[in-house]
């Protein structure tokens, strides 16, 4: 073969193996593009619906906005509780927000709004500093720490910048009011959880603020301006009985956390702290309002809606009668000043009037002279009337014959009132020698010989001139355990917390036993004294004070709703004294009033049944230069009408000189009289009432 022939063949071997690579290129091009194609119809076909869910995936998250609380009402259907609205500046934080959005947006908010320095100073921790200041300073924060401490838990790590911040940075802080409030600021801003609205200002909060936010608001990522809610009082008394609630910077109380998270509250979230307000908390916390955020796989907010409009607390109807409440606090406003001028140590006075029947307190007043105010300003201290407790002194006389009688005496029992002398125990003896008293007549006179040879029968024990009474503590027991059936001694079972059972002291002498029978020794509360009388005015039942009556679902006009809760009078026992035991007493305490020679006959001028008593005891109250001296409570437990009684009622004034201006019953006197022309006041209004409506009628 030619080299010419040569070179032809290896040329077209050539040009057929590149045939066969560029046709094998193409195929293996082919197949890719025809993988591809099978790959994109899986991904389309097969998986396209799960993609583009996944591409299109939200979430929702709830937050809770605030709705008024339930409202509170009086026996007569007048609103004595309501709500107002007031704005609240609030931040809310979402899946994206970092410390450094806080510390750029609490700037920002800081140049349209203020805080009080004293507001900063008591609300601010150092801790809170802490938090602001490695937030403030990030570059700072991480040379607080080594390189391996570096590599631990974010938890850990920030646990060591926290012990580890400068004191002389937090101090600094202290020093400078404006750092201050970009500190509690940023603290309100880092206070709940995401999509949680937490309130950075609602206290002081002036119009100028809201309008400066509200106008700013696209500059503020996170803050809104809200209406939030605050409580109203149409009337100025019996604020301290309704109770408080927390602020929205306050939230839920921390003693109780572990109870409100349960029942899923936010932490923010504004509650009862005392009283009415306390007690009654799951019916007057409100339904919040809702509001739903959806945000994409970034964590950014898409859109948000109110999804539940939310709704008002329960109501709850009250057992007090507002106009006779002002009426009572005014005249023990006017007796306890006119008697304080002349009793250095008398600062307070109490009245409790319940139905006996019912158990309704119809008015509840304590009012306490301010000892840092020499103005004589009067200060509310209604509470004290079932959460302290004084020496009753003769008001429990009745208490003794009863528990007399259940011990076997018989009526009509005869003593005669003499001092008597006790070995190892000062003489004990009446006001003056009486001479022979029966059981309604040592009730009319008040004798305390009576009453001892009542607690020596019931001890079992014979007196014997300068001898000895042998007691037991037995004894002690047994003649409380009769005062208990009355309501001296044990809590009433009023629905308010904090109630004081009174004070149970533990005897030195046997002498001791004759000063209970006396009302000397063991101290009960202004309302423990008038369950006690309710129990001899209705015939023997001990019934349970109760100041909500009903509690009624919400309604838009502003009336009372239909009821929810009925809470229907509750008798506690039966004490064990017979009817014609009861009316022997009821007889006794109508003679105190209307009898010859009763120890309220100058005083009380209405068909009132009643029991006076002066206690001697020593002072322990505010002014701690006098404890110990000894002076004088003076107090009444009565009911009205002697008959068929419609209002039991306590008086109790403490620590007076003596008992010669007779204060205690000036006031009893007036009360009776401001309820007498009441139930007239009503029983006008609704004659005319009646009137009216036959009129439209016709």
């Amino acid at each position: 073969m030619t080299e010419q022939g040569a070179n032809a063949s290896e040329h077209r071997k050539l040009k057929k193996s590149r045939y066969v690579r560029i046709n094998v290129f193409f195929f293996l091009v082919f197949l890719l593009f025809v993988a591809l194609i099978v790959r994109l119809g899986v991904v389309q076909i097969v998986q396209g619906e799960e993609f583009s869910k996944e591409v299109a995936r939200t979430e929702s998250d709830y937050a809770s906005l605030p709705a008024p609380r339930g409202k509170m009402y009086d026996r007569y259907n007048r609103v004595v509780v309501d709500n107002e609205s007031v704005p609240a500046i609030t931040y809310t934080v979402d899946k994206t927000t970092k410390a450094e959005d806080k510390i750029e947006t609490a700037k920002k908010l800081a140049e349209y709004i203020s805080y009080e320095t004293e507001f900063l100073d008591e609300e601010l921790k150092d801790r809170d500093i802490k938090d602001y200041w490695l937030a403030s300073h990030p570059e700072e924060a991480k040379d607080l720490l080594s390189k391996k401490e570096l590599e631990l838990k974010p938890s850990e790590t920030y646990k060591l910048q926290v012990e580890r911040v400068p004191e002389g940075e937090v101090a600094d802080i202290k020093k400078n009011n404006q750092e201050k409030e970009l500190a509690y600021i940023y603290t309100r801003f880092s206070s709940g959880y995401q999509y949680e609205p937490q309130v950075v200002k609602s206290l002081n909060l002036t119009d100028k603020e809201v309008s400066l936010v509200a106008e700013h608001l696209e500059v503020l990522p996170g803050v809104d301006v809200i209406t939030d809610w605050g409580r109203s009082y149409p009337y100025e008394s019996l604020q301290t009985i309704f109770g408080g609630i927390s602020s929205p910077e306050q939230g839920i109380l921390q003693s109780r956390e572990d109870y409100y998270t349960a029942r899923g509250y936010a932490r923010n979230e504004r509650v009862g702290t005392s009283y009415l307000e306390y007690q009654y908390e799951d019916y007057l916390n409100p339904q919040k309002a809702k509001v739903e955020y959806v945000s994409d796989k970034t964590g950014s907010i898409v859109s948000e809606e109110v999804v539940d409009e939310g709704q008002r607390g329960y109501d709850l109807k009250l057992s007090f009668d507002m106009e006779l409440q002002m009426k009572v606090e005014e005249i023990v406003e006017d007796e306890l000043r006119k008697a304080s001028s002349s009793h250095i140590l008398m600062d307070r006075a109490f009245v409790v009037m319940m139905d006996p029947y019912q158990g309704d307190v119809l008015a509840m007043v304590g009012k306490q002279l301010n000892a840092k105010n020499r103005s004589g300003e009067m200060l509310d201290f209604a509470y004290g009337a079932f959460a302290t407790q004084y020496e009753a002194g003769s008001t429990v006389k009745g208490a003794t014959v009863l528990a007399g009688y259940q011990d076997g005496m018989p009526h009509n029992q005869g003593y005669y009132d003499t001092t008597l002398y006790i070995k190892g125990t000062p003489p004990k003896g009446s006001y003056s020698n009486l001479g022979y008293v029966n059981d309604l007549s040592a009730l009319e006179r008040s004798s305390n010989v009576y009453m001892f040879y009542v607690a020596m029968r019931i001890a079992d024990v014979t007196y014997g001139k300068n001898e000895p009474i042998n007691v037991t503590q037995e004894d002690f027991q047994k003649l409380r355990n009769y005062f208990a059936q009355f309501g001296l001694g044990v809590p009433t079972g009023i629905d308010l917390p904090q109630e004081s059972a009174g004070l149970i002291s533990t005897p030195d002498t046997g002498g001791k036993l004759l000063d209970i029978a006396i009302g000397q020794f063991d101290t009960y509360t202004p309302l423990q004294l008038a369950q006690y009388v309710s129990a001899i005015a209705n015939g023997g039942y001990r019934v349970q004070p109760r100041i909500v009556t009903s509690i009624h679902a919400p309604v838009i006009n502003g009336e009372l709703g239909p009821i929810a809760v009925d809470k229907s009078p509750n008798i506690l026992n039966k004490v064990n004294n017979s009817s014609e035991d009861i009316e022997r007493v009821q007889e006794g305490f109508k003679r105190v009033v209307s009898g010859s020679r009763g120890t309220a006959r100058a005083y009380i001028k209405y068909d009132v049944a009643g029991k006076t008593g002066t206690s001697q005891t020593n002072y322990y109250g505010p002014k701690r230069q006098y404890w110990g001296k000894e002076t004088n409570n003076l107090n009444f437990v009565g009911y009205y009408p002697s008959e068929n009684p419609q209002v039991a009622f306590s008086v109790v004034v403490p620590w007076a000189s003596n008992d010669s201006d007779a204060v205690n019953k000036h006031i009893a006197n007036r009360i009776v009289k401001a309820y007498i022309d009441l139930q007239k006041k009503y029983v006008t209004t609704t004659e005319i009432d009646m009137k009216e409506s036959t009129k439209e009628e016709d």
